[in-house]
């Protein structure tokens, strides 16, 4: 018996079916182990520890949002090569999710309530630009990670001074997403127009305020 060729709709509805099954599944399990694993805890005020925590939860739901869209995006890409980057682009992902997820045990907290919520929806959003074009999803990419290296610098910032853990690991996620932005322009993604931008900016801050609390 040959095997059926998956047609793209196929392909969507699978990566679908596996954003259901991360969502209720257990923690992913990281290909490298976290930069923040040789660095000594600290002992974090209540406010503080709470508001890493917020951090931590933000960036985790960062993480579920970026590789629900390279998924998608990889659903119905056009290209083979570019099929493969985005798809090795989301296991990275998978990395920081599970770095992410171990921190916020660690200070005592959980992601957001509404990751199931922001999967759907970017999975939904990575798949609607891969229909488009190749270029045009690889241009959200470079944005996406855009967005995302800056926020990752406010957060470094903002993270108390003997908190190297958690530093150690927002370090390494937004050398990552810098590589992935690159890698992205360089396979001939898009810059996308500025009204597009500005609407992502719009949709990440309202993510991150959300996702901070609940």
């Amino acid at each position: 018996m040959t095997a059926r060729h998956l047609t793209r709709l196929d392909r969507l509805l699978g990566g679908l079916q596996q954003a259901m099954q991360t969502m209720t599944g257990v923690t992913p399990t990281a290909q490298r182990p976290s930069p923040g694993q040789d660095q000594a805890e600290t002992a974090l005020e209540t406010a503080q520890r709470l508001d890493v925590a917020g951090l931590m939860r933000i960036n985790h739901t960062g993480e579920v949002c970026a590789q629900a869209l390279y998924l998608g995006q990889a659903a119905l890409a056009r290209s083979r090569a570019t099929k493969a980057y985005l798809k090795q682009a989301a296991r990275e992902e998978t990395d920081h999710l599970a770095w992410c997820a171990e921190r916020l045990q660690q200070l005592d907290s959980r992601p957001s309530l509404l990751n199931p919520l922001w999967y759907v929806g970017s999975y939904t959003i990575g798949a609607a630009a891969a229909a488009l074009d190749d270029r045009i999803s690889l241009g959200f990419v470079i944005e996406t990670e855009r967005q995302v290296e800056a926020h990752l610098q406010e957060h470094l910032q903002r993270l108390p001074t003997d908190d190297r853990r958690s530093a150690a690991i927002l370090g390494q996620m937004q050398a990552d997403e810098a590589r992935h932005a690159r890698n992205a322009a360089a396979r001939g993604g898009r810059e996308l127009p500025a009204p597009v931008r500005q609407l992502m900016r719009l949709a990440s801050g309202a993510m991150k305020a959300i996702a901070y609390r609940i």
